[in-house]
């Protein structure tokens, strides 16, 4: 069975920051692209980064450029995103997805993990 699982998630002060993980398991082959997401209260998703099989191919919303980056080692089958000058509006539920297209579509993804939360608040 295939799965991805999010951590990382909790409070924190704006400025502050966060490190997500998505931890794949169950696929046969690696080199799938992996999405992050993110959903606030009222708002339609959002793709926030992508990145594909290796970590040449990256790209994020333009609210989070210079902010975040993401990762990848594909020894530990982990996607990471760190998340650096958090803001309020940085708060919502992420999660991160499987697809096979270098895009921040989420309809282009098709595994998703349950997500975890982000609140950014002081």
């Amino acid at each position: 069975q295939s799965d991805l699982v999010e951590s990382g998630g909790g409070l924190v002060e704006p400025g502050g920051f966060l490190r997500l993980s998505c931890a794949a398991s169950g696929f046969t082959k690696n080199y799938h692209v992996i999405g992050w997401f993110r959903q606030a209260p009222g708002k339609e998703r959002e793709g926030v980064a992508y990145i594909g099989s290796s970590n040449l191919y990256t790209d994020y919303v333009d609210s989070v450029k210079g902010r975040f980056t993401i990762s990848r080692d594909n020894a530990k089958n982990t996607v990471y995103l760190q998340m650096n000058s958090l803001k309020p509006e940085d708060t919502g539920h992420y999660s991160c997805a499987r697809g096979g297209r270098l895009t921040l579509n989420p309809v282009d993804y098709t595994y998703w993990g349950q997500g975890t939360q982000v609140t950014v608040s002081s």
